[in-house]
């Protein structure tokens, strides 16, 4: 394995000398090659198998009792590109992710058993059909630990809430001759240690705010703004023909047929929807009428027979609902890589002086071996495997030829921190 002092200057995260050396130390072992991964949705499914595919194991840890319980759960999303007249850091993450996603797709998944391929009609801005997918997360979700299984690099904790991390030393080796190594340890509410590892990576959407904030109080709300965003579906069951030939998309997207027999036994079979609404800072998770009336004009606004149909479906009592909380960061970017040691880069910056303008983003000095994949928005299934697939490089220490540097400056987690530090006031001496 490629040390990490290694790593190309253009890479997302330089770490500091010190961190590097710790971290290539225990690189260099097979025994090291472990990490902890809180949170098991399509974020740290794909963190899990892509540490896999390179010979890493993962604990993987989450609060319910088995993956894609929460945001991952929703019945039916959608694939496709995010088309902009003007290409946006966004809009070519998307255009990678998309096709990295449906690779996997094809790979893991026949059609019918969790996906089925189709095109999508863009109603609102940058108008056209475009190539897409309808997707059941859940199904690739577990699709991805089942490969990370087969390759004898998972285990799993369910039903086990992680309070916080703690940064801690590990004795191994004999009694004669004990060695003491870095690890991260998965901590209860009582202070007692679940699980633990050389590495960690949080990818717990908006969960994962509190957690590093109650493992490290400077990765507050400021250097880390991530939002919760709620999305509820509507849908029902479909019985005889759809209404339109293919989804819609403009204030949400209206699926208007997706059949699977994975949706069962939670669902219908066979389904007809209209979401997810998109409501910044409600972090409920409750199906409710007004986000369901939401839907309806949105959808009457793109197919008036469909919006009055779910009307009539809700006012007959046979609409379903599904509703959970994304999270999505400040500039709606992904955070991917190392987090920052805040207090470091606060020294750094002292010391720079005036000349503070000049320190680069990689140069933010990065708390030892601590990682997170956070903040897809409504974009988890096509971002998802692709962010996992650099951060799994990363982490394991592989220079990252091929990576757009603009990119990867736009997802580093350590931004926000290094623009604010880079205002704080000089010091006089």
């Amino acid at each position: 394995m490629k040390a990490l002092t290694q790593r190309p200057a253009t890479c997302l995260h330089p770490q500091t000398a010190e961190i590097r050396a710790t971290l290539a130390v225990f690189a260099l072992t097979v025994a090291n090659r472990h990490a902890l991964v809180i949170g098991a949705g399509l974020a740290g499914a794909a963190v899990c198998v892509a540490l896999a595919r390179r010979g890493w194991h993962t604990t993987l840890i989450d609060a319910e009792s088995g993956p894609a319980r929460a945001a991952s759960a929703l019945p039916v999303g959608m694939l496709s590109p995010h088309v902009t007249k003007v290409p946006t850091p966004l809009s070519r993450l998307s255009a990678l992710g998309v096709a990295d996603t449906r690779t996997e797709l094809e790979r893991l998944l026949p059609q019918r058993h969790g996906w089925q391929a189709c095109e999508v009609d863009n109603l609102g801005h940058d108008p056209g059909r475009w190539p897409a997918a309808l997707v059941r997360p859940a199904a690739l979700v577990q699709a991805w630990l089942s490969e990370a299984g087969r390759l004898g690099g998972l285990t799993t904790l369910w039903n086990t809430p992680v309070t916080r991390l703690r940064h801690s030393e590990s004795q191994t080796g004999s009694a004669h001759l004990p060695t003491a190594r870095p690890v991260w340890q998965a901590l209860d509410s009582a202070g007692q240690v679940l699980a633990e590892a050389p590495v960690a990576v949080v990818a717990a959407a908006f969960g994962s705010l509190a957690l590093l904030e109650a493992s490290t109080p400077e990765l507050s709300p400021a250097v880390l703004p991530l939002r919760p965003v709620k999305g509820q579906m509507s849908l029902a069951a479909l019985n005889g023909a759809p209404l339109a030939q293919r989804p819609q998309r403009d204030s949400g997207v209206f699926v208007p047929d997706y059949e699977d027999t994975g949706l069962a036994p939670d669902w219908p079979t066979r389904i007809w929807a209209m979401g997810s609404t998109y409501i910044r800072g409600d972090a409920s998770t409750e199906v409710n009428g007004a986000d369901h009336e939401r839907n309806v004009q949105s959808l009457q606004a793109m197919h008036p027979e469909a919006g009055q149909r779910l009307r009539e479906a809700a006012a007959r009592g046979a609409l379903l609902g599904w509703a959970h909380v994304r999270c999505a960061s400040l500039d709606r970017l992904p955070l991917v890589g190392a987090l920052p040691d805040v207090a470091a880069l606060h020294r750094l910056m002292q010391g720079a002086g005036a000349r503070r303008s000049q320190v680069p983003l990689a140069a933010t000095p990065r708390r030892p071996a601590l990682f997170m994949l956070s903040a897809l928005g409504s974009r988890g299934l096509t971002l998802a495997h692709w962010c996992a697939q650099l951060l799994a490089a990363q982490i394991d220490g592989t220079p990252l030829h091929g990576y757009e540097p603009d990119l990867l400056r736009a997802l580093d987690p350590a931004r926000f921190a290094w623009r604010q530090a880079r205002k704080q006031p000089t010091r006089m001496t």
